[in-house]
């Protein structure tokens, strides 16, 4: 299991474990987006409001994020709601600022093989969310976690966030989620899927979440955004506050059977 400690109290990843949910926009465009997100998905059950502040993206000439100033702006939201913050960082020279905001940093597809930055990340406090390479295999992927363990930090989240193959003509990537019991047999390492990069389209992103929690998945990361068709990134895969309202009631049902649905909080009277 993974413990990440949040204003709202410490959260734990495991198969032992209620499903942990994720929820938030691909990027931190400005404070009242940011913070009336975090509220909408907290209102929901997430336990988490994810942002992006650095964007990594396949054309320099996307949008890459407001850097610095967007950590600022996951601080507010954290401030306002409780949630834990996920963000991720693509360079040692950011790590220390991203560490200030984040309870849990990001290692994106692109940089899972980054030695350095994992080195780095290797030798902090807090948990890392490894994703996997677009093009990783599960041993390259796992290799990458071990960097990670070998510097010295135990707390590693593994991701899948779709491969790609030689289809993508009606999905963004292929969702391989035969990795969750091929990984319970070969590692202790909670696994989160990411079934809004793993289609790419907001209308397949409930039927994989189901699928993903069906075969026993500990985490979701899902996309929500207020405007989907004004985000400046990945609008199309994003769910509005309103989808995703319905989306974690739909899922309860199925996390239910597998006992993997947190409990109400006890009301004391």
């Amino acid at each position: 299991e993974v413990a990440v400690s949040t204003p709202s109290g410490t959260v734990y990843f495991g198969e032992e474990h209620p499903l942990v949910v994720i929820a938030g926009p691909c990027s931190v465009e400005n404070e009242e987006m940011i913070v009336e997100t975090a509220r909408r998905v907290k209102a929901a059950g997430a336990k988490f409001i994810r942002g992006g502040a650095y964007k990594p993206r396949t054309s320099p000439y996307a949008f890459q994020g407001h850097g610095e100033s967007a950590l600022g702006l996951l601080a507010a939201a954290r401030k306002a709601t409780g949630l834990g913050i996920i963000t991720e960082v693509m360079d040692t020279a950011d790590l220390s600022k991203v560490a200030e905001v984040a309870d849990i940093i990001q290692v994106g597809a692109r940089n899972m093989q980054n030695f350095p930055l994992l080195k780095k990340v290797g030798a902090q406090d807090k948990p890392i969310f490894l994703k996997r390479g677009m093009s990783a295999t599960i041993e390259e992927w796992l290799m990458a976690a071990e960097y990670i363990l070998d510097a010295g930090n135990q707390n590693v989240i593994l991701c899948e966030r779709g491969i790609r193959s030689f289809d993508q003509r009606y999905t963004r990537n292929t969702l391989d989620l035969s990795v969750l019991p091929v990984l319970r047999s070969l590692t202790h390492l909670p696994i989160a899927i990411d079934p809004s990069h793993g289609t790419g389209k907001a209308e397949y992103v409930p039927s994989m979440a189901f699928a993903a929690i069906a075969a026993d998945a500990d985490s979701l990361m899902i996309e929500v955004h207020p405007n989907p068709a004004k985000a400046l990134s990945d609008g199309p895969q994003s769910l509005t506050p309103d989808r995703f309202d319905r989306l974690m009631n739909e899922m309860a049902a199925i996390a239910k059977l597998r006992n993997r649905w947190p409990q109400p909080e006890p009301v004391l009277v």
